[in-house]
């Protein structure tokens, strides 16, 4: 069955009113324009949809089971068009990022994405550094580690390697790497990243006691609030340390990794996954002197 466009509108916003001169506010239209759309409409379908009171209308039966339809249809009608700009339409990419690189690298430099690709509606989701793309609806995941993931392609971002860093008045009692010794440790699910931070230093490692964070932002924030020392990519902390709330007072480092930009193998990647995959790989080579980059994976 053909039915006109314009008399399921006039009946939906009716309905959702109970009246033809309130629905002929909202269609800029007449009340009497928007009377004659439903009673047409009701005589195509051979069946009332409103019955007329003295003040105001009520639906019937059958009304009542057209208007969900009708109101579900022209909300996802309104979505799609919504997503149109610039004659272009707007395209919708779930990113899944960790938290740590979500604060520290890639949140002051969205407007910078958004201004040149304005087709991509970009949804960010963080974790932990424990995703599942296919399970979660993600188009792609941020994540550090080594850059071997099963059945994903991955796409090297920022090389992160782990240094110290506490708050400046723990930085004030150390002298030499020894001193750690005596302070408190803070830890993070890789268990072994003090013992090898402490191999580095030419130390034996101590017993480690305490919480373990299992965010590195959590872990930053307890370090800058005077809990103990952590290790850290100080490459994701920048602004903590400028504003010295962190401090880093030896050079030692552990590469345990970098950021990379994840997706499925088995999927061909959209249009906004592409730009996106551009733009993070031309920003982060673009300032790779200061943060470094992630060697390719074999």
């Amino acid at each position: 069955m053909s039915l006109p466009l314009n008399a399921l509108r006039a009946f939906e916003v009716s309905a959702r009113h109970l009246s033809f001169t309130r629905a002929a506010q909202e269609l800029n239209v007449t009340q009497t324009a928007v009377s004659q759309h439903v009673k047409n409409l009701e005589d195509r379908l051979g069946a009332p949809l409103f019955r007329r009171l003295p003040r105001g209308l009520a639906l019937t039966d059958e009304g009542h089971a057209l208007l969900p339809v009708l109101a579900q249809s022209f909300a996802r009608m309104a979505a799609v068009l919504a997503q149109f700009g610039d004659g272009r339409m707007r395209e919708l990419l779930a990113v899944g990022v960790v938290g740590t690189f979500a604060v520290g690298w890639l949140l002051p430099r969205l407007p910078e994405f958004q201004a040149q690709h304005p087709f991509v509606d970009l949804r960010l989701f963080t974790h932990n550094n424990r995703v599942d793309i296919a399970a979660e609806g993600l188009d792609c995941a941020i994540r550090f580690g080594d850059g071997a993931w099963h059945g994903l392609a991955a796409v090297p971002l920022v090389q992160a390697p782990l240094t110290l860093l506490c708050a400046p008045a723990l930085a004030a009692r150390l002298r030499r790497p020894a001193d750690l010794l005596h302070e408190p440790l803070l830890r993070s699910y890789r268990s072994d990243e003090w013992g090898r931070w402490f191999a580095a230093a030419g130390l034996p490692p101590p017993v480690l006691r305490g919480p373990v964070f299992d965010s590195s932002l959590a872990l930053a924030e307890a370090a800058a609030q005077g809990a103990g020392a952590a290790l850290l990519p100080a490459a994701m902390f920048a602004k903590a340390l400028q504003q010295e709330r962190l401090v880093r007072p030896f050079d030692i480092e552990i590469g345990e990794g970098g950021y990379w930009l994840t997706r499925p193998k088995s999927r061909p990647p959209s249009a906004a996954l592409l730009a996106f995959e551009a733009w993070l790989t031309q920003q982060t080579a673009a300032e790779a002197p200061q943060s470094g980059s992630v060697s390719k994976a074999a």
